[in-house]
């Protein structure tokens, strides 16, 4: 019998299936998690458990702090859930310090450290949440889970509140994740919102720290944000940790240090925490070891780094939605706006009733209304003979006099009536005319009425809530580069067996548990596969080594012999990319091809080979020499060019060769303080392996270093870095504290040692370099300030000073109250073309003729001979 049959049956016997009752069970059961526990209203911004806490708390507000227990306990009249839960929810808005003032341990979200028991803390409502989230005349009521309270539907809010805390919920069946934004950039966007204009939120936490927002995709579905550690370099053994990544603690983050230790994947002595009032983690390192690699290796490996994925779940109109932050902050703007308007209405109201019944009182008392009343034997005549003796002022209100209004006037006092004064009663009735008139003009300019109450919350409540999370642009760390080398790897030739494990086999280099491995073999395989313990990779292998993708500046020689034409060919290629355990044929593909010469060249260098056929070959000469320089790099799938048709017996090595690439080409990217070969940033210049840069820091100071990729630099301490040419001087204009007087100085960089910072301007408090450079260029633009305007003016550096000592403080500049120093970019030397240049191949051609034969002029100088690579 089939299912739909079975059930039939159950229906005919009166009874329900089991699974149509976990069914709606189970819808039950998610839309209550969703509605009831997890995810907040847009109205306010509020789970029912964070509602219900401030409902409580100003059913309690007196102004005085209020022990957590007790604030526990009244809102459990209004929560149906135990009283740990509503106790974890009430530290989590205390910790936020928005709605709630705290007295006494309420843990710290830095350091993970919990709160004390809720006997011992205590709160009460912010002035801010008594401002923004309170009006009973605008609030929607509803019985509590037992009848006998009432409680709020949601707050009357006029704030974007959801924003500004952040919220995290798990549902049945979804889930939310909203991350805090900053208050004052909350206020400054609901502003801009008003204006018209476009609007752009990020993120903003608590414990600071650094935050990409590249994909935030402004907080929906999808999007994710990177926050990073504050890392500096405190010494060359030492990095401190100041600020950490959103959601993680100090204890969590020295953890995750000491456990990529453990795993080799950085290499560090000791982790101290010194954290107090402020963030401070020591991460002393061990010996030999980079510092910038090992900030790297921590973003990689470590807490120091972690990913958000937002996801903006709120609940609109008992259903959830997904929603952008700039969508729920233009809700948040229109409901403000609205609630301003039903408050400005029910003030209305409330002043023409207070301006009726005033004038009712005066007409009452100034007519003497009250003396007619003395002869009234009923109380139905009272109300008659007062109802008449109003009747000629009636059209002059805005609406009828009923009974009730007539009542008041009888419940009006002798003494008050004895006192009355005309005068301060039409004194106050012009206040009450001049507020009911300035309402009014709030109704009709509503909009400006909203704009200048956020700018009064923004100027009563934004001090001190500053941005505190860095917006960067982070670089991508290919984790690979940066692990520290855990591992040695191994290889068995003859069995073809590479890994870390075969420590009875040929050793070939040291690596991380996580590189990869690139192996070619004698048949003319090329082949890449993950570092294991133990892996085969086939029999024949010539050379085996840890694969850098990407790496332009490994060059490979080879010679094959192409078993389907028995011809010899030559190839120079790289392997930039490729598919990880996937096979490459580096011969045509014929069976029984083989390589006879093989070289792997970290820095492009082509040397020369010596070829001997055999001795049965018809050829006339049977030995001769081969430049590898002759041959163009190509990709890997290339043929290659004919080295010979004659079979050949051996090819050996003769003398090696210069590397065919040139210099490698170096930008820098100001905006993630990192040098690249991507194009991107400023182009420092062309960079030979003796190479350095030059590093000029605002505080006076310069720095050689390499051109490492891996290298870091702070854009905020920097004033310029350039490629460093030891015969030009530096240029520079610098600020004395002590004298209070502006110096230009020309030296000479006569300092060798790198990754070393060198001071060369006045160490006193407030001296500073406006400007340095290590250029041929000695002529600035100057912009200085002259009384109340500024001036420019240019300035020949080379004619204020001549190159003296590094140490020396120079020579006054004849232009003070410096504000800013430009350099004048000179005419640019002739350089090499850049790729899709066009080259005047005539003159080229020229170019080179005369180079050489200006070589062989001097070649014959010097005794001639042939000259060698």
């Amino acid at each position: 019998m089939s299912e739909e049959n079975n059930i039939k049956q159950d229906e005919l016997h009166g009874s329900t299936p089991v699974s149509g009752m976990y069914e709606n069970w189970f819808l039950d059961y998610a839309s209550y998690v969703i509605l009831e526990r997890a995810v907040p209203a847009i109205q306010d911004g509020f789970k029912p458990v964070q509602r219900r806490i401030l409902h409580a708390m100003k059913e309690m507000d007196d102004g005085r702090f209020n022990k957590v227990a007790n604030i526990i306990g009244s809102t459990m009249q209004y929560h149906p859930h135990g009283d740990a839960s509503i106790g974890d929810a009430i530290v989590n808005l205390g910790q936020k310090d928005l709605l709630i003032d705290t007295q006494g341990n309420w843990g710290d979200v830095r350091t993970g450290d919990s709160a004390a028991a809720s006997r011992y803390i205590e709160a009460r409502l912010s002035k801010f949440a008594l401002d923004v989230v309170y009006n009973p005349q605008t609030t929607d009521w509803q019985l509590s889970y037992d009848g006998r309270k009432k409680e709020p539907v949601t707050f009357p809010v006029k704030f974007p509140l959801l924003l500004a805390q952040g919220v995290e919920g798990i549902a049945v069946g979804l889930s939310t994740k909203m991350l805090p934004h900053n208050f004052c950039e909350l206020i400054e966007a609901a502003i801009n919102v008003l204006k018209g204009k476009k609007v752009t939120l990020y993120p903003d936490f608590l414990t600071g720290g650094k935050i990409d927002i590249s994909d935030y995709n402004d907080g929906r579905r999808g999007g994710k944000v990177r926050v990073r550690a504050k890392i500096e370099e405190f010494d060359t053994k030492t990095l401190v940790i100041k600020d950490i990544p959103y959601g993680t603690t100090t204890t969590s983050v020295i953890d995750s240090i000491i456990k990529a230790n453990d795993k080799g994947k950085i290499k560090i002595k000791k982790v101290i925490d010194n954290t107090a009032k402020d963030i401070e983690i020591q991460v002393q390192l061990a010996p030999n070891t980079s510092p910038d690699i090992t900030i790297d290796a921590l973003y990689a490996f470590t807490d120091c780094e972690v990913s958000i994925s937002p996801n903006a779940c709120v609940i609109i109109d008992d259903k959830p939605h997904f929603l952008g932050v700039s969508d729920i902050l233009k809700t948040s703007v229109e409901q403000t706006v609205d609630l301003l308007r039903q408050e400005l209405e029910i003030r209305k109201a409330e002043l023409m009733e207070k301006l009726l019944f005033s004038s009712l009182e005066k007409i009452f008392i100034e007519n003497r209304i009250y003396r007619d009343i003395e002869e009234c034997e009923t109380w139905e005549d009272v109300l008659i003979t007062i109802d008449k003796g109003l009747d000629p002022y009636k059209p002059d209100f805005y609406r009828e006099i009923t009974q009730d209004d007539i009542i008041r006037l009888t419940e009006i006092k002798i003494k008050r009536i004895s006192k009355f004064d005309s005068f301060k009663a039409d004194e106050l009735m012009r206040k009450l005319t001049e507020e009911l008139e300035e309402t009014e003009h709030h109704l009709a300019h509503l909009t400006d009425y909203a704009i200048a109450y956020y700018q009064r919350l923004l100027d009563k409540y934004g001090t001190g809530k500053e941005r505190k999370t860095e917006i960067a642009n982070f670089e991508t760390i290919t984790a690979t580069v940066v692990a520290a080398n855990n591992a040695k790897l191994y290889v068995n030739r003859e069995d073809g067996f590479i890994g870390y494990g075969l420590k009875k086999d040929e050793f070939v280099s040291d690596c991380s548990d996580i590189d990869d491995v690139i192996i070619f073999r004698k048949d003319g395989v090329c082949q890449v596969t993950r570092i294991q313990d133990k892996v085969f990779v086939g029999k024949g292998i010539i050379h085996v080594a840890v694969f850098k993708k990407g790496d332009e500046r490994m060059v490979y020689n080879l010679a094959y012999v192409d078993a389907k034409s028995g011809r010899s060919m030559v190839k120079r290629f790289q392997v930039l990319s490729v598919t990880r355990d996937r096979e490459y044929d580096l011969t045509k593909g014929a069976k029984g091809s083989k390589i006879l010469y093989f070289t792997a060249n970290p820095n492009g260098e082509a040397e020369v080979i010596t070829v001997y056929l055999t001795a049965s070959s018809s050829a006339r000469k049977k030995v001769f020499d081969f430049d590898f320089a002759e041959l163009e790099i190509k990709g890997r799938g290339a043929g290659g060019n004919i080295l010979t048709k004659y079979p050949v017996r051996k090819v050996q090595f003769k003398s090696a060769g210069v590397s065919t690439l040139g210099g490698v080409k170096i930008w820098y990217d100001e905006v993630v303080g990192r040098l690249n070969r991507d194009d991107r940033g400023t182009y420092l210049g062309n960079f030979n392996p003796e190479d350095q840069i030059i590093v000029f820091y605002k505080d006076g100071s310069y720095e050689l270093t390499s051109f490492e990729l891996t290298n870091r630099y702070e854009p905020n301490q920097l004033l310029g870095l350039s490629k460093f040419n030891p015969e030009l001087p530096v240029n520079a204009i610098h600020y004395d504290g002590d004298n209070k007087v502006f110096y230009v100085k020309r030296f000479l960089v006569e300092t060798t040692t790198s990754n070393k910072r060198f001071g060369f301007i006045s160490e006193a408090k407030g001296s500073k370099l406006l400007y340095a450079a290590n250029s041929k260029g000695t002529k600035v633009e100057v912009v200085y300030k002259d009384g109340r305007s500024k001036e420019k003016e240019e300035l020949d550096l080379q004619e204020v000073i001549d190159v003296k000592g590094w140490k020396a403080i120079g020579n006054k500049c004849p232009i003070q109250n410096i504000q800013e120093v430009i350099a004048i970019e000179e005419e640019p030397a002739e350089e090499e073309p850049k790729a899709g240049q066009d080259v005047d191949l005539d003159s080229l051609k020229e170019s080179i003729k005369n180079e050489v034969e200006d070589e062989d002029n001097q070649m014959d100088l010097f005794g001639g001979g042939k000259k060698e690579d």
